[in-house]
C-alpha cells in the first residue's frame, strides 16, 4: 500500500454517488475501495485540505468522512493486537504530534480478527497516554485514525477542519433517549447536533405525516408548538401534550385548507422525491419568509446522484437549499434543509 491514499466514507450501497461527487472534482484522479462504505482518491499533488474544500464547496451530498492515509499494517501482520498496536505507534510517532489528538477506529466490511475496534481503540488510547498524549475521542484539533479494512489497517492523521466529521467515520452513534417514540427521532437528533443550522427552538411548526410522533416530539422539546398531520394515530404520550394539534388528514388537503403560518415545516414521509419535493413547494404557502423546512427524501442506490440533484432543482423554485447530505441514521435517504425564499 502506497501511504498517499485520501480515504472518504458514504453509507454502504451509496459509496459510487460519493465517488461520483468526487470523479467531477477530480476527474484526472484514480479511485479504488477498501470496504463498502470506504473508498480512496489518489492524485497528483492533492492534498487533505484541498480536498475538504472540495467537499465543502459545493458541498457533497454523499462523502460524510475524510481521512489521510499515514502507513498502514497488512492484514497478514495485523492478527496480534500487541503488534498491531506496536506498528501504530511507531508510525504516528514520527509525525509531529500534538499533545492533545483525538482517536478515531472504526471497521469497514466484513472483518476478522482476533480484537474487536473497541478493543483495539482502547489499546492504542492506552499507548498514547503512556506516551504523554491525551486522547479524546472527538473535539481536538489533530485526529489520529485506524480503519480495520478487508486489506488491512490503515492508519491515518489529519486536522479537524479536514475531517468533515468528528465521529469515525462520519458514523454518528446516538444512545437511545428516554421517552423515545420511533427510532426515525435519530435523523433530527443526529442533524440537530452534527450541523449548525439556525433551526427555531420556539414558534409553530408542522409536521406531516407525523404518526407516531417522533419528530413531533423531538419539534416539542425545541419549544415549538406542532401541528402534526397524519390520518393515522399518534403515541399517546404526543396525543395528550396541549401543544400538539393532531389533523387527521394527509399532507395536500391539509396544506389546502389551513391558515397555520408556520416557522417550520417538516417532512418524514415515504414517498418518491419529485413527489416529497411537490409536497415542500406546496408548503412553502403556510411558511412564513425565511422559514424552515426540513425533509427526507427516500432514495435507491440507482441513478441517486441524478434523481436528488433533479430533486433540489425543482426546490429551489421557493427555497434557498441551506444543506443536503445523507446521515448516518437514514442511510437510504438523503435530508435537505432548505430556507423560504423572501
Amino acid at each position: 500500500m502506497s501511504g498517499t491514499r485520501l480515504f472518504f466514507s458514504a453509507a454502504e450501497d451509496y459509496l459510487v454517488p460519493a465517488t461520483e461527487e468526487l470523479r467531477e472534482r477530480f476527474p484526472d484522479a484514480r479511485f479504488g475501495a477498501v470496504g463498502p462504505d470506504l473508498g480512496w482518491i489518489d492524485a497528483e499533488g492533492l492534498a487533505i485540505g484541498a480536498l475538504a474544500e472540495a467537499c465543502l464547496d459545493p458541498p457533497t451530498i454523499f462523502i460524510r468522512h475524510l481521512m489521510r492515509e499515514v502507513g498502514s499494517i497488512p492484514a497478514d501482520r495485523a492478527a496480534n493486537l500487541d503488534d498491531v498496536v506496536a506498528i501504530a505507534i511507531g508510525t504516528w510517532s514520527q509525525l509531529p504530534l500534538k499533545s492533545d489528538v483525538s482517536l478515531q477506529v472504526w471497521s469497514t466490511g466484513e472483518v476478522r480478527t482476533g480484537f474487536r475496534t473497541d478493543e483495539l481503540r482502547r489499546a492504542l488510547a492506552e499507548a498514547l497516554t503512556e506516551r504523554g498524549i491525551t486522547v479524546a475521542r472527538s473535539g481536538q484539533e489533530q485526529i489520529l485514525g485506524a480503519v480495520v479494512a478487508p486489506e488491512g489497517i490503515i492508519l491515518g492523521l489529519n486536522g479537524h477542519g479536514s475531517a468533515l466529521s468528528d465521529w469515525p467515520g462520519g458514523q454518528v452513534r446516538l444512545s437511545k433517549p428516554k421517552g423515545q417514540i420511533s427510532r426515525s427521532e435519530f435523523k433530527l437528533e443526529e442533524l440537530f447536533r452534527v450541523h449548525d443550522f439556525d433551526v427555531p427552538e420556539r414558534g409553530i411548526a408542522i409536521d406531516l405525516g407525523a404518526s407516531p410522533g417522533g419528530w413531533t416530539r423531538i419539534l416539542r422539546q425545541r419549544g415549538l408548538t406542532v401541528w402534526a398531520v397524519d390520518p393515522a394515530t399518534l403515541d399517546p404520550r404526543i396525543a395528550s401534550d396541549p401543544k400538539v394539534h393532531h389533523v387527521r388528514m394527509t399532507a395536500g388537503p391539509f396544506l389546502n385548507m389551513t391558515d397555520v403560518v408556520a416557522d417550520l415545516v417538516v417532512n418524514d414521509m415515504r414517498m418518491d422525491p419529485d413527489l416529497s419535493a411537490s409536497v415542500m413547494l406546496d408548503a412553502a404557502k403556510r411558511l412564513k419568509p425565511g422559514g424552515t423546512t426540513i425533509q427526507t427524501l427516500k432514495v435507491t442506490p440507482h441513478n441517486t446522484l441524478r434523481t436528488v440533484r433533479r430533486v433540489l432543482e425543482s426546490l429551489q423554485r421557493d427555497y434557498d437549499i441551506v444543506w443536503a447530505g445523507q446521515l448516518h441514521h437514514n442511510r437510504n435517504e438523503v435530508t435537505v434543509v432548505g430556507r423560504k425564499r423572501p
